[in-house]
């Protein structure tokens, strides 16, 4: 089939619904599908009939291509895709007797059941589709005309053509109309943007419901679907999809590996760009809607794709984020994708279509390579071959690319024209090995309680059916097994050796520097002169420190920030970009720095001779955009390159001065030198993607709450459709449509505001569930506890009517019911994040500036670990390494936790009170008994005396004094609760973090 035929088709089924369906729906007399969406097909000349087909036949097919005006081809494919993806999340409905009117002037009998009706505009309710939390849009909007919103829709996808250049002599590019609804259709900003009412409507245009009767996935979702499936039936010659799983790595060693924080950063960035890469020639064969995970609308990657390659306007995008600054603080400088996509491809091309992504990819990384070999030799001064051969070789292979693709086809629709009657023999002796079954025997999915519902036809009484299974339903199975014959893919991966000489690489160990002299490879570090690595660090020490010589990946990794800031340069026109990472000491100085700048950021006598020719370093989004017009923030941006100065200087005396300097310019008494560290990853990820039943709804829990009252009460009298109603629901295509949807919303806009926005923190990467993230000290527990209530879209202490704290660019978030509102410039974005069922665990680490970044991964990784180990998951687990040696370790659980050792910490760092409190009650602990059942109650009322007494001995103001009698009973509740008798330990131990913080905060705090 051509390419303007799978574009034809592709477009035919994103908007075979309008997009204000939900809107409409049982008050337009046209009918859903015979307003909007009839009118883009005749715009779109779509509606043009075959000569061959006589619209006066009797024919059904004739019947429906003059009422679709689709080849009979296409309209299959369309029809086709709409079964699978509407089987796959919502079931068929019963109908009562009405009559209408067919062209002819027939009358047809239908039947629509009054209780499956829902007027939407009357009971606008979302359902979260992983949590089944009820979100309903205040006000409603039964006054709305539907003229209104069918004139808008319309005008809003006339426009984006008209933008395209139709109506010329030149014939509709029908790929890049495909992309542009499927990229700009959900946004009505591009189209809408003064208009009164987009303020209205503009947050809920996005996620408008499929179907008004299953609220839980929106009407984006369903046509992204709905193309995808069609696309893949349209290039194949066969009419058959298969699900391609593909994944790249490796990934953990490949973003350790730093030395500095640019290193963690060009790490995380360059795997997300690889992981564009391997997507791309997928995209551009059949469009980014091909892709069910991750959902790349949005990505700003991706739009430089679209806007670059696909030739899609500028104009489009000058709405998008990353077009509104010209810093480094930019999106497009955010590591956003994972490392592992799910698609649905045509069946006969899943393997070229694999092999063109893997060539893609490793092609890309050659060509980038060479780059960074040219820099070096240039910024050396240097023509050699050398590094360019050792550059291929280590390359080779590289990253790893591991697939697997399953055909839908190994399910049998019996019932060809409906779709229907399953034959699932193929699939189930498929999936048998990977389940260690018996080729006759169902396992997997297959032998779930859903497939036991769902795999026959549910009657009603009256013998209409209530539901039937088309191969959509089956999503689960081929998914399943599509990811488990990845994972054996992986595990049976083979290794080409290579040969590697002399001295290894300083930064992983793993393989030989780049060099220009393969004889220099034999001399020991210290010892090395005139080599490329040494007059790279002398020219340019951005790009290797004294004494660094690099291999061929963490070379590529060092060049990477200039690398993409020169590409990010030449694609928007900007000029100079600077620093993108705050170090490590810029962090610790973050709140000291912006009170600072609060107070009117005067420096002392000397700055100006000290700080002349010290070069500027990054700051945190959140201080830039608070002090902007401040004129000392240039200052601001040389006091920690003095302290790096004073850190490298040889002479004792200059050391002393410049920290002497400092201190006094702050006006401090002591200098920061803590920071924060934050690892965050969703729980029990794998278990929702593949339909855990302990993570997933009740097909009723679906139903929009009129619905779910009428179902129940025919469903008493119907035993398999009751048995259908409380069946958790299966995984679907739409369901990891949902999931990508919650995960980029909030890795790429929630995770941002939190870290950048209401704290002084600075984002390394967050892609999906995964966030990596640095911070002062005063900000890790409150910014770690905010992330995670974003992460499930709810936060307890959450009011509506309460006040508003802004963000210094006017940003204020709110978090409720598996949602989130996020107001910014005027306009509200809603967006669903992965609901209150939904949990996450971190890791954390407080270090010393010039502790070793590597030391400090190791420290934070392990960290995340005890937190995914703590009881039931959902936890936190903090570790302060002490520059003096030793190190501290909390796991918790989150909330009340995290509140106590909060306000414990402000307790003991308020003016008024001693730390001493904290040394003279662990000294206490010491020579108490072991909690027991039968001293329980005695110890209890001995710690609470004891700790209000030492607390209150240490404190001088009535205030603090007041708080202690309610801390002290928290504390003790907190410890008693320990298992195995552990109370007084972890009673010892929380207080010695508490302490700790306090202190080393103490200079510091939210300004």
């Amino acid at each position: 089939m051509s390419d303007q035929t799978i574009w034809k088709t592709k477009l035919a089924a994103r908007i075979h619904d309008p997009a204000e369906k939900a809107l409409v729906l049982l008050r337009d007399p046209a009918g859903h599908e015979g307003g909007t969406s009839l009118a883009l097909k005749r715009l779109l000349g779509l509606d043009q009939l075959p000569e061959h087909i006589d619209p006066d036949s009797d024919d059904v097919l004739s019947t429906v291509i003059f009422k679709n005006g689709l080849p009979s081809d296409i309209y299959r494919h369309v029809q086709r895709a709409d079964w699978w993806a509407a089987a796959a999340d919502r079931p068929q409905w019963p109908m009562e007797e009405r009559h209408v009117t067919n062209r002819k002037g027939d009358e047809v009998s239908l039947r629509i059941a009054p209780w499956a009706q829902v007027s939407w505009t009357k009971e606008p309710v979302l359902v979260h589709p992983l949590a089944g939390e009820e979100y309903t849009l205040p006000g409603g909007l039964g006054e709305t005309d539907i003229d209104e919103f069918k004139t808008r829709s319309f005008n809003h996808f006339s426009e984006l053509l008209v933008r395209l250049g139709a109506g010329g002599d030149q014939p509709q590019d029908l790929r890049k109309t495909l992309l542009t609804y499927w990229r700009f259709g959900p946004d009505l900003s591009v189209t809408h943007a003064d208009t009164d009412d987009f303020h209205k409507l503009g947050p809920l245009w996005s996620m408008l419901p499929a179907d008004t009767r299953v609220p839980d996935h929106s009407i984006w979702d369903h046509l992204d679907l709905t193309s995808a499936f069609a696309g893949a039936f349209a290039a194949d010659p066969d009419g058959e999809a298969a699900l391609l799983a593909l994944s790249i790595g490796p990934v953990q060693g490949f973003i350790s590996a730093a030395r500095k924080m640019d290193d963690l950063w060009a790490g995380s960035h360059l795997l997300s760009r690889l992981s564009w890469e391997v997507m791309r020639p997928l995209c551009e064969e059949l469009g980014p809607d091909a892709i069910l995970f991750p959902r790349l609308r949005g990505i700003p990657q991706v739009d430089l794709w679209l806007r670059d390659k696909m030739d899609l306007p500028a104009e489009l995008f000058e709405n998008c984020e990353w077009q509104r600054g010209t810093t480094d603080a930019n999106p497009l400088f955010s590591a956003a994708l994972p490392n592992r996509f799910v698609a649905v491809v045509p069946a006969a091309q899943a393997e070229e279509l694999a092999a063109r992504a893997t060539s893609a990819v490793r092609s890309w990384l050659d060509k980038l390579g060479e780059d960074v070999v040219e820099r070096l030799l240039a910024m050396a001064g240097e023509e050699s071959g050398v590094p360019y051969e050792q550059m291929r070789k280590q390359l080779k292979g590289f990253p790893e690319v591991h697939w697997a693709a399953v055909p839908f086809s190994l399910i049998h629709p019996r019932n060809k024209q409906r779709q229907t009657n399953l034959d699932t023999t193929r699939l189930s002796e498929a999936m048998a090995p990977f389940f260690g079954a018996e080729a006759s025997e169902n396992s997997g999915f297959l032998d779930s309680p859903a497939w036991k519902v769902l795999g026959e036809e549910i009657q009603w009484q009256d013998n209409t059916t209530f539901f039937a299974p088309n191969p959509g339903v089956l999503y689960p199975a081929v998914y399943d097994l599509a990811e488990r014959v990845m994972a054996a893919a992986k595990a049976t991966r083979s290794f080409e050796q290579t040969q590697q000489q002399g001295w290894r690489d300083s930064l992983t160990g793993e393989a030989e520097w780049l060099t220009t002299d393969r004889d220099q490879l034999t001399i020991p570090p210290g010892q090395r002169k005139n080599t490329l690595w040494s007059r790279v660090a002398e020219e340019k020490p951005a790009w290797a420190k004294k004494g660094e010589h690099l291999a061929a990946l963490p070379a590529i990794k060092r060049l990477w920030p200039t690398l993409f800031a020169e590409e990010v340069e030449v694609a928007l026109g900007w000029k100079n970009i600077g620093r993108f990472v705050v170090s490590t000491h810029t962090m610790a100085l973050a709140h000291q720095l912006d009170q600072w700048l609060v107070d009117g950021g005067h420096t002392k006598e000397g700055f100006a001779n000290k700080a002349q020719n010290v070069e500027s370093v990054a700051l945190p989004r959140r201080l830039m955009l608070r002090h902007g017009a401040n004129a000392a923030l240039a200052d601001a941006k040389r006091l920690p390159a003095l302290l790096d100065q004073a850190d490298e200087a040889d002479s004792e005396d200059k050391l002393r001065h410049i920290r002497q300097l400092v201190r006094k310019t702050l006006g401090v008494s002591r200098v920061e030198t803590y920071y924060g560290f934050l690892m965050m990853d969703g729980d029990s990820m794998g278990a929702i993607l593949s339909g855990d039943e302990s993570n997933s709804i009740s097909y009723l829990k679906s139903f929009h709450p009129s619905v779910r009252k009428g179902f129940e009460e025919h469903a008493r009298r119907e035993p398999a459709v009751a048995k259908y109603g409380k069946q958790k629901r299966a995984i679907s295509p739409n369901r990891h449509l949902a999931i990508s949807g919650a995960l980029n919303d909030f890795s790429q806009t929630v995770v941002r505001h939190i870290v950048e926005g209401e704290y002084l923190g600075r984002l390394i990467y967050a892609g999906g569930d995964d966030v990596l993230a640095t911070l002062p000290v005063a900000d890790l527990l409150p910014a770690m506890q905010r992330l995670r209530h974003a992460y499930s879209g709810d936060d307890p202490e959450y009011d509506p009517d309460g006040e508003k704290t802004r963000t210094p660019d006017g940003g204020v978030l709110a978090l409720t019911k598996g949602f989130a509102g996020l107001e910014k410039r005027g306009r509200l974005q809603l967006m669903r994040m992965m609901g209150t069922k939904a949990s996450a665990s971190c890791g954390a680490v407080i270090a010393h500036h010039q502790a070793p970044l590597s030391a400090v991964m190791r420290e934070l990784r392990a960290a995340e670990r005890r937190a995914k180990q703590v009881d039931g998951k959902d936890a936190f687990s903090l570790t302060v390494i002490k520059r003096s040696g030793g190190a501290l370790y909390l796991s918790e659980h989150w909330g009340e936790p995290v509140h106590l050792l909060l306000e414990l910490t402000d307790f003991l760092r308020s003016e008024g009170t001693s730390r001493r409190a904290a040394y003279h009650t662990q000294v206490w602990l010491k020579d108490l008994p072991v909690p027991k059942a039968d001293n329980h109650d005695m110890l209890q009322d001995m710690l609470r005396h004891l700790l209000e007494y030492q607390m209150a001995r240490q404190t001088s103001d009535d205030r603090q004094k007041a708080r202690v009698p309610g801390l002290a009973d928290r504390l003790v509740k907190r410890a008693l609760k320990q298992p195995a008798g552990g109370g007084l330990g972890w009673l010892d131990n929380f207080l010695s973090v508490a302490e700790f913080l306090a202190r080393e905060t103490r200079s510091g705090g939210q300004a």
